[in-house]
């Protein structure tokens, strides 16, 4: 006797852990889009760089959010090219800002990694490819 086929359908991003994740990116989204707002009507002239890439990366977090949500092969390909983008930001501004602190005065969501957000900028985009990978068709 043979198992009954079963249907392999792949998992969603928005589904189980993914959940978690739109969520966290979406409150990231909100949070360094509120910062970034306020900074730049603010302080602008003060850290026009740092207050850039801050907004920068809401609306990186932003992208990774919807496209996350939605799931469907159109937004994982743009999930995967904003997470992508993300850990390279967070790679290359959280190095920066360590070798040239003079570079950024005031802080972005992604110096030193993150450490300003309990390295949350760092650790987000890792498990933003992994659950991509994870749950690729």
């Amino acid at each position: 006797m043979t198992e009954p086929e079963t249907e392999h359908r792949p998992r969603s991003t928005r589904s189980g852990p993914g959940r978690i994740l739109v969520a966290v990116y979406g409150l990231f989204a909100l949070s360094a889009g509120a910062r970034a707002g306020l900074q730049l009507v603010t302080r602008f002239d003060e850290a026009p760089l740092a207050y850039l890439l801050s907004a920068a990366a809401a609306a990186i977090y932003l992208v990774a959010t919807i496209t996350l949500a939605l799931g469907s092969r159109a937004s994982r390909r743009i999930a995967w090219i904003a997470v992508g983008t993300e850990l390279l930001g967070v790679l290359t501004i959280g190095t920066l800002s360590l070798v040239d602190p003079a570079a950024f005065p005031h802080a972005t969501v992604w110096s030193g990694f993150g450490i300003g957000y309990a390295f949350v900028p760092l650790i987000l985009p890792i498990l933003g490819l992994l659950w991509l990978r994870h749950t690729r068709p």
